[in-house]
């Protein structure tokens, strides 16, 4: 057969010219076609080496070196003389990062052993690494040992995912004595970092402010982070350090507190519980604010143990509770100098007398006075040394509620104050616009006499009372200040007729003084007298059967039913240069709070008489803060152990387990609630003793 022929078909010849002209086309096509994937491939590669440079650089960069946050010092808090308050101290921490971990049981025992963890330092631990993100270091320990540290560093190729690592820590010099003013600091959360997307949030030793000044100035306290980097293999070996870029501390925040006086205040409030605030009367600075007890805020900022957390809310006296700003108490009787100045703005004499029986009729109801015999023929200088209620029922029944609003308004109560913190309650003064407001119920002669000796409806907060004891001291609508400022105006005046001062000012001055119900809390200072005025408010009603059974005072029996004790103060009565104002719960008379407020004016001018009386008062009190803290903790833990054995013992003693009986917590007492009008229900009283 020849080349081309076809079994039974026609004849085609291919020539070898045409061979050859099919094989340059097709060779044509196939280097047109590597041309085109060469240019590609030349054109990708100018456009890596040269257009993407810098990016791939970076990247290889990265690839290479590491770098890591270095966390920035925080911004210290400092009193008015510039004494720390909260300062940063060095110190070693160990961390470890979830999504590092091997096996993560055996390295949380391996580092219980070698840190000495506490079970409760080990449940805490499971519990933040069960709620913690992959990428987010979790704190093992911090405040650590050299010793202890050493150990973690001698067995790291054990341990991955931990870190070892030296950093500052947060340390308050007087502890719970600024716990409510200052707050703590404390890690980021899970939620802190989604919202704000900021990766110091996550670098291990970091921490931000969970409360008080240390949260509100937060932003300034923080600092700038700095930044290490270091050269790696593709492992992530260390080969060297490369460049570090120093971090910016924080910006220091200069307080109005005397961080002596703070110290001092919060020992001599002893075992009480309650508040004590001081203020500057030429400027209104904020000298002291108290609130006891109190936690300890390097607790917290170390990271607070379980069983510490449930003894401090189990604690019915509120240590968690900032009494300044947001408990509220019935002011008492510490309102009657404020109410003499609203009778005189009136027009009544302060020579007009009322006679004191010992007990007031309002129709079939009877409104008694603390000296149940009587206090006589009264006029205002003796009703306010001697805190008769009849003179005050009679007089406000006279001139009308409204005008004594007014005035409690005018001098700082009910009012909320431009101050840097997350919250403060403002209490009420009651008028009959209010009550009818409020409760939809007409304002009537009883809701005027409560109100007429700090009663009934009315509630105020600590710094108000030292707010309006600073306003009658200073005449001028003095506003409290907590942060240094050079750019403030000074306080205008209140509009009140300097006579009106004036004869306030003595009267309170005899309170303080032979006949006065502050006898007892005159200044030991040679040439300084103080002024103030007690107060007394019952947390309940006391009935008439109650009063034939003998049971009217307000300073024996179940410690939650005794009356709270307030005093507010001033000095020299002269020329008042300070102020203060102080409520103890549940302290049962008001000259319990005076002699508090007379060592701490005291320190302001012979700080070592002070100290002197204080020595004196602490082992009857069973030490200063610290050493009854450390003894109610082991006492706490101690009954905790016990319970937890009598448990035991039951679910031993039956064939079925019940569950363990749960931890036993004391009721806590909070202050009054509110409504949006930010009121609480009324106290009734029918006069306290002074």
């Amino acid at each position: 057969m020849k080349f081309g022929a076809h079994r039974g078909g026609s004849r085609r010849l291919v020539t070898e010219a045409q061979q050859s002209f099919t094989f340059q086309r097709r060779a044509l096509f196939v280097g047109a076609a590597q041309g085109a994937v060469a240019a590609l491939l030349a054109g990708r590669m100018a456009w890596l080496s040269i257009a993407d440079h810098d990016h791939y650089e970076a990247l290889a960069q990265a690839n290479r070196a590491r770098s890591t946050l270095i966390p920035p010092r925080r911004g210290w808090i400092v009193d008015r003389a510039g004494k720390p308050i909260a300062v940063n101290r060095s110190d070693f921490r160990v961390d470890l990062v979830p999504d590092l971990l091997g096996d993560r049981d055996a390295e949380i025992a391996l580092l219980a052993q070698l840190l000495l963890l506490t079970p409760d330092d080990v449940a805490r631990l499971r519990d933040d690494l069960d709620k913690a993100a992959g990428f987010q270091p979790v704190q093992v320990i911090e405040d650590l040992d050299y010793e202890r540290f050493a150990r973690v560093n001698l067995r790291l190729p054990d341990l991955p995912g931990v870190i070892p690592a030296r950093g500052f820590s947060r340390f308050y010099p007087a502890g719970p004595a600024v716990a409510h003013l200052c707050g703590y600091i404390g890690s980021a959360s899970a939620e802190d970092y989604k919202r704000d997307h900021d990766p110091l949030l996550i670098t291990p030793g970091f921490k931000i402010g969970k409360q008080a000044l240390e949260k509100v100035f937060d932003a300034g306290l923080r600092g700038r982070p700095g930044a290490k980097r270091s050269e790696v293999t593709a492992r992530g070996r260390l080969v060297r350090e490369l460049t570090t870029q120093a971090e910016a501390p924080g910006e220091t925040l200069h307080l109005t507190i005397d961080a002596g006086l703070q110290d001092y205040v919060a020992e001599r409030m002893g075992p009480e519980s309650g508040s004590a605030v001081v203020i500057d009367c030429t400027n209104g600075d904020i000298l002291a604010m108290v609130s006891m007890p109190a936690f300890d805020p390097n607790s917290f900022s170390r990271g607070i143990s379980h069983d510490e957390w449930n003894m401090l809310s189990a604690n019915d006296h509120l240590p968690l509770l900032n009494k300044t700003l947001q408990g509220l108490y019935p002011p008492g009787s510490t309102v009657k100098p404020m109410n003499a100045l609203a009778l005189l703005e009136a027009g009544v004499s302060p020579s007009d007398r009322v006679v004191c029986s010992g007990q007031y009729r309002v129709g079939n109801s009877f409104f008694h006075c603390w000296q149940h015999r009587g206090h006589g023929a009264i006029d205002m200088p003796n009703a306010v040394r001697q805190s008769c209620d009849i003179y005050f029922y009679a007089m406000a029944r006279r001139v009308g509620t409204e005008r004594i609003a007014a005035m409690a308004r005018r001098l700082g109560l009910g009012e909320s104050f431009p101050l840097p913190v997350t919250s403060q309650r403002y209490g009420t003064v009651p008028d009959p616009a209010w009550k009818l407001r409020r409760y939809k119920k007409p304002w009537t002669v009883s809701d005027t006499l409560n109100s007429a000796i700090g009663q009934g409806y009315t509630l105020v907060n600590p710094l108000q009372v030292a707010v309006m004891a600073a306003r009658i001291a200073s005449g001028r609508a003095l506003v409290p200040r907590l942060v240094r400022r050079a750019a403030d105006r000074p306080a205008g005046p209140l509009g009140i007729d300097p006579a009106h001062l004036a004869l306030v000012h003595e009267a309170m001055g005899r309170v303080v003084g032979p006949g006065g119900t502050a006898n007892a809390a005159r200044l030991q200072v040679p040439g300084v007298a103080m002024a103030g005025k007690t107060g007394s408010a019952q947390v309940h009603h006391i009935s008439m059967a109650d009063r034939r059974a003998g049971r009217a005072a307000g300073d024996t029996g179940a410690w939650k039913l005794r009356d709270h004790g307030l005093f507010v103060a001033f000095a020299p009565v002269e020329n008042p240069r300070f102020a203060a104002g102080i409520v103890l719960e549940h302290g049962g008379h008001g000259a319990a709070a005076a002699v508090i407020a007379r060592d701490a004016l005291t320190w302001l001018y012979d700080s070592k008489r002070a100290a002197d009386t204080l020595a004196r008062l602490q082992p009857g009190w069973g030490g200063d803060i610290a050493a009854r803290m450390t003894r109610e903790r082991t006492v706490w833990a101690a009954a905790q152990a016990a319970q937890k054995a009598a448990a035991d013992a039951e679910a031993r003693s039956v064939d079925n387990a019940a569950d363990p009986a749960p931890t036993a917590a004391a009721d806590a007492v909070a202050p009054p609630d509110e409504d949006a009008d930010n009121a609480a229900s009324p106290s009734t009283a029918s006069g306290v003793d002074e």
